[in-house]
């Protein structure tokens, strides 16, 4: 029998579902009220189930369960814990190390309960191997939001190794992912190191004395479309992109060609078009990102949670960025932005950042210099995550070659 992620397995071993392996159990809906003669206990929820088979369990909610809701709905070592919906989170896994006495589980998850000697740490790791290559999310339900429901996951397909090879299975993947998962945190630390590198950098060309305030250094500032003006069924794939701060990652632009609309629309919202050495910047959550726009981007046109900046004849473009990548500008963004729940900046509020403004052609040379400088430090980093995207490349193949039996790791040490 051929599965989602082999042709072939090797000898000995069968193949089956995983309710061949483990007990299925949805968790509880939650419950807010005392029913009576309830206890109010921890329960594990989607949150707590991490990338890569990591469980966090620092964040953690309680709510009402009875004593035989607790007891059905415990969580020992050996479990398996799987998310059963949501966008970003559906199908992940993940093995419970330790018993968790007192716990419960909402249902946004499902435990896997393995039968015998099945080794759940080879349940586990299969699970995230079928979720990185892609067979969760054709499998799950998707109508609104996809889900992996109890009865779909008892239905997978999983190869049975022998039980002694399953236990040498997780053993190697314990040992190997551990190397991997220790080498991609290094490379993260370094990562903040630069950051903070940059940060330094930056700080260092804006430290004289605030000399003016922002609406004098901008002809204008206005938010992009909203409501009524941009509705979701307006949206077209391959049309001109609409920018919001998600499209704006280290300082560029990288649009979504699902979130654009025709060029018909775009012509209609002329005023919120993008022209080079316009600046968009963050206004709702996000006020630290900001981008500035080159000629590949103009005629994009500035979305409803961005803020289109456009400096005055006598401010340079890329001088006003580089003070909107600094501290200060991030640390008044803050202060200014409004919101009772997300931050925000608005006309009124971005005219109140201070900022240095000396002359023209010094205002160049400080750009000059920085580009010069951050340059080096973004391409470290760069070179840094790439590195930390080939590991995690490597660590999903390694996983997947080992639970179907591509790797022999009998005797590896």
């Amino acid at each position: 029998m051929t599965g989602p992620l082999w042709t072939k397995l090797p000898d000995g071993w069968l193949t089956g579902r995983v309710k061949n392996v483990a007990t299925v159990t949805l968790g509880k809906m939650l419950q807010s009220k005392d029913g009576g003669s309830d206890v109010h206990a921890p329960y594990m929820r989607a949150a707590n189930v991490q990338p890569d088979g990591v469980l966090s369990l620092d964040d953690v909610n309680e709510m009402w369960f009875s004593e035989a809701e607790l007891e059905q709905l415990s969580i020992r070592a050996g479990d398996v814990v799987v998310v059963e919906g949501g966008q970003g989170g559906f199908g992940r896994a993940a093995y419970v190390e330790t018993d968790l006495p007192g716990w419960g589980f909402q249902n946004s998850i499902n435990r896997l309960r393995p039968f015998g000697d099945f080794d759940g740490r080879f349940i586990a790791f299969y699970l995230i191997a079928l979720r990185a290559s892609g067979y969760i999310r054709a499998y799950s339900n998707v109508v609104s939001m996809p889900h992996l429901t109890a009865e779909k996951l008892a239905r997978v397909p999983i190869p049975l190794p022998p039980v002694e090879q399953q236990r040498a299975t997780a053993d190697y993947l314990d040992r190997e992912t551990a190397r991997i998962d220790t080498l991609i945190e290094e490379q993260r630390r370094l990562i903040e190191m630069l950051c903070e590198r940059r940060a330094a950098v930056i700080a260092g060309e804006f430290i004289a004395p605030a000399t003016g305030r922002l609406r004098y250094a901008i002809q204008f500032a206005q938010t992009g479309p909203f409501g009524t003006q941009l509705s979701a069924e307006e949206y077209v794939e391959g049309g001109v992109p609409v920018v919001n701060p998600t499209h704006i990652k280290r300082g560029v632009i990288s649009p979504d060609a699902m979130i654009s609309v025709t060029p018909e629309k775009a012509a209609e919202l002329r005023r919120h078009q993008l022209e080079v050495g316009d600046i968009v910047l963050g206004r709702k959550g996000e006020v630290d990102k900001s981008a500035l726009v080159s000629e590949a981007e103009a005629g994009y046109i500035c979305g409803s949670d961005s803020m289109l900046l456009r400096p005055s004849e006598d401010v340079d473009p890329p001088y006003l960025w580089w003070f909107f990548q600094s501290p200060e500008s991030h640390s008044q963004l803050e202060q200014w932005s409004v919101g009772s729940t997300v931050a925000g900046l608005n006309q009124t509020t971005i005219s109140r950042i201070v900022l240095p403004l000396p002359s023209l052609v010094e205002q160049r040379r400080i750009a000059q210099h920085l580009y010069e400088q951050i340059a080096k430090t973004n391409a470290l980093i760069a070179e840094t995550e790439r590195f930390i995207e080939l590991a995690r490349e490597r660590r999903s193949a390694l996983i997947t070659a080992a639970v179907t039996g591509q790797i022999d790791v009998r005797g590896v040490a």
